[in-house]
């Protein structure tokens, strides 16, 4: 706002400069005069240039803004209250109102009022009425209000968007605390709690075993081990929740899940003992209890087919949601259709990422449909 001013005052000194200096007397009033030009003008260029490094000075010292006033009242004097230096005078107190507030507007509204007057006065206009004599002290008065009011504004609404800014940082903090909290609840019910109740069973199943007439020994053997299996994922999958609420969040950083979910499948089959077939977009693997992960490529007499796109890196958030929603599949398999084989696939289709689990189980009763489920819940 106060660069306006200047550039304002700039435009209105030098339409007038010529008019001050032709009407000034010869001799030492035309230098006083041009000099007092040169220092206004030069000064509202400086400031209109290079007001972030200028305006904290002139809001430091106000003085200068009084040298300004007087400089400018000599060839206001020269040019007569008539001309285009009046409209400079108007804008002492404007500025004076937007950089000091009320009292500098009133002090400088005050000063440059009594210098129009006197201008008025030693102009000697006989047709000069008192209602033509007060326009230009009266105007600077009201400008000045104006710059006051106008200072209290922008002071206002730079509160109030301070204030907006605060509220909004500390509702984005809160959503991501929410946030973290629902994703470390999906975490614990996808992984760590669905792992201990496993253990829970196998060792519910333990204790039957333990406590029957005539026990099996190897059949308590097998079930103490899958305790301790259970146990030692539950033990490894809450350590990497803890590993990954401590990492440091980089928004660069990315999953290979390619790699991640070939493990999930060689955990998922070394687990339950159920061949997995993990394919991507540029492997297959085999894995099972017994055979190590092994990359097979097939042997046919047909072409090729054109190989799909590469699999991109995804982000952790992302990665983590897709290698959930593929365990949760090849639990549910494993518990409900009795397979011989799982199948895991990843590939991009058309600019999508697609994932599948498939399983050559027992699948749903005949007539099941997918809105009787939704309804059954």
């Amino acid at each position: 706002m106060c660069r306006h001013v200047f550039a304002f005052r700039l435009a209105m000194i030098a339409l007038a400069a010529p008019v001050a200096l032709v009407h000034a007397a010869p001799g030492l009033a035309v230098r006083l005069v041009g000099a007092a030009v040169v220092v206004t003008f030069m000064g509202s260029y400086v400031l209109f240039r290079d007001w972030e490094r200028f305006g904290p000075l002139l809001l430091r010292h106000p003085t200068l803004l009084v040298l300004d006033t007087l400089f400018g009242a000599l060839p206001l004097i020269a040019a007569g209250p008539d001309s285009v230096l009046a409209y400079v005078s108007v804008c002492t107190p404007l500025l004076a109102g937007l950089v000091y507030s009320w009292r500098g507007a009133a002090l400088f509204a005050s000063l440059q009022s009594l210098i129009l007057l006197l201008v008025h006065i030693a102009a000697r206009q006989p047709h000069a009425d008192l209602a033509q004599s007060a326009l230009f002290p009266g105007l600077c008065l009201i400008v000045g209000a104006a710059g006051a009011t106008q200072r209290t504004l922008l002071l206002r609404f730079g509160e109030a968007t301070r204030t907006l800014t605060a509220v909004q940082a500390r509702l984005a903090v809160t959503e991501a605390v929410n946030a973290e909290r629902a994703r470390l609840a999906r975490e614990m019910h996808d992984s760590v709690a669905k792992t201990l109740h496993g253990v829970a069973l196998a060792a519910d199943g333990l204790a039957c075993s333990a406590g029957a007439g005539r026990p099996d020994p190897a059949l308590i053997r097998r079930q103490a081990d899958l305790v301790a299996r259970s146990a030692r994922r539950a033990a490894a999958e809450s350590r990497e929740l803890l590993t990954d609420l401590r990492r440091a969040h980089d928004p660069d950083r990315r999953t290979d899940l390619r790699s991640e979910l070939a493990a999930e499948a060689r955990a998922f089959s070394s687990r339950t003992g159920v061949p997995t077939i993990c394919r991507t977009s540029t492997s297959t693997s085999t894995t099972s209890t017994t055979t190590p992960t092994t990359t097979t490529v097939p042997v046919t007499g047909r072409e090729p087919e054109p190989c799909p796109p590469p699999l991109p890196p995804l982000p952790p958030a992302v990665a983590r949601h897709l290698l959930a929603i593929a365990a949760e599949a090849m639990e549910n398999a494993h518990r409900h259709a009795a397979p011989t084989c799982v199948e895991v696939g990843v590939d991009v289709d058309g600019g999508l990422l697609r994932l599948t689990v498939r399983d050559d189980g027992r699948g749903l009763p005949p007539g099941t449909t997918l809105e009787r489920l939704c309804g059954s819940g």
